[in-house]
C-alpha cells in the first residue's frame, strides 16, 4: 500500500469520526494563540516580582515576613498559571479545578502559618 493511500484512509477515517458540533469535548474547542506581547507583559511582571521578592527579603518585618514572601510567591504562581499554562483561556471547568487546587495549597499555607505564629519560639527557656 502507497503512502499516499495511506494518508488518504487515515483522513477518510477521521473525517468520519470528527464532529465539529460537539462543543463538549474541550479537544473541540477553538484555542488561543498568546502573542508575543503578552508573554514579554508576563516576564516583565515576574521580573518585577523578583525585584519585589529580593526587597522584602531585605526589610525587617518580624513575623510577617513569610506572610510577605509567600504572598508574592502566590502572586506571582497565579501569573504563571494563568498565562504560561493558559488556564485564563480554558472552559469553566478546568478553571474550577485549577481554582479548587489553589484553595487547597492556600488553606494548607494558612494552617502552617497559624502553627507558625502560634508557636512561643525562643521563650521556653
Amino acid at each position: 500500500m502507497t503512502a499516499a493511500r495511506k494518508s488518504g484512509w487515515k483522513e477518510k477515517i477521521m473525517t468520519e469520526y470528527h464532529d465539529p458540533s460537539n462543543i463538549v469535548n474541550p479537544e473541540h474547542a477553538d484555542h488561543h494563540i498568546v502573542t508575543p506581547v503578552t508573554y514579554a507583559i508576563v516576564f516583565v511582571s515576574l521580573l518585577v516580582g523578583t525585584a519585589i521578592t529580593v526587597a522584602a527579603a531585605y526589610v525587617d518585618l518580624g513575623i510577617f515576613n513569610p506572610v510577605v514572601a509567600l504572598g508574592i510567591a502566590c502572586t506571582k504562581a497565579v501569573i504563571v498559571i494563568l498565562f504560561f499554562m493558559h488556564v485564563k483561556y480554558q472552559s469553566k471547568l478546568v478553571k474550577l479545578t485549577v481554582g479548587a487546587g489553589f484553595f487547597t495549597f492556600l488553606v494548607l499555607v494558612t494552617m502552617t502559618l497559624t502553627d507558625y505564629v502560634s508557636r512561643a519560639w525562643g521563650l521556653w527557656s
